[in-house]
């Protein structure tokens, strides 16, 4: 008896819905949610000797995974608090990392000096 060929099913791919973040469960942690999770890490850390474009193409695409994140706060929050000292982080690298928590120290010197209360914030 001849069976007819066999066929490849084809998957289609399902988008994952999105909880907001107010929906979300309080106690689970920011990270589950991470879109970095489903995607390669060497994208978020340099391998060592990368060549400068390279390394600007890398961060690059791993700016556009951060930007679709809906936990791109909580992780660049993360980043800033730690501080984590290499790799894209909240859509930040480590340079642009040291830039903001450098406005941060200014600024709370600032309002410090004036009297002012501190504020917290980008």
């Amino acid at each position: 008896m001849l069976h007819p060929p066999h066929q490849s099913l084809q998957v289609t791919a399902v988008p994952q819905q999105r909880v907001p973040v107010r929906d979300r469960d309080q106690d689970a942690p920011w990270h589950t949610e991470a879109v970095c999770r489903r995607d390669e890490a060497g994208l978020f850390f340099a391998p060592s000797k990368e060549p400068t474009a390279a390394r600007l193409a890398r961060e690059e695409a791993a700016k556009r995974v951060c930007a679709r994140c809906p936990v791109l706060v909580e992780c660049r929050e993360h980043a800033l608090l730690q501080p984590e000292p290499y790799g894209v982080w909240g859509g930040l690298t480590a340079a642009e990392r040291r830039v903001v928590l450098a406005r941060r120290r200014r600024r709370d010197v600032e309002l410090k000096n004036t009297g002012r209360p501190v504020a917290a914030a980008g």
